[in-house]
């Protein structure tokens, strides 16, 4: 729930409320969190293939290129 949001429903306010008050995001929480996650996977972009990281490259780098699982079985030898 704490970076998307998921399941942000199922908590009360009050618990909610309690869980930024004991780790406060302080001032554009997103963006800062997108830079973290861009600055420990930049140097190795090959790694995010299959997962949710490779979103954080495409969003901050215009250069990258996703790699997709269809084209790789589409030319593979047994395509």
């Amino acid at each position: 729930m704490d970076v998307t949001g998921r399941g942000f429903e199922e908590f009360t306010f009050e618990q909610r409320t309690a869980v930024v008050d004991a780790y406060p995001r302080g001032a554009d929480f997103s963006s800062k969190m997108i830079d973290a996650f861009y600055a420990g996977m930049k140097h190795r972009p090959s790694t995010t293939f299959g997962t949710f990281n490779d979103d954080f490259l495409a969003y901050k780098d215009p250069s990258f290129e996703r790699v997709n699982v269809c084209s790789i079985m589409l030319n593979s030898r047994w395509g």
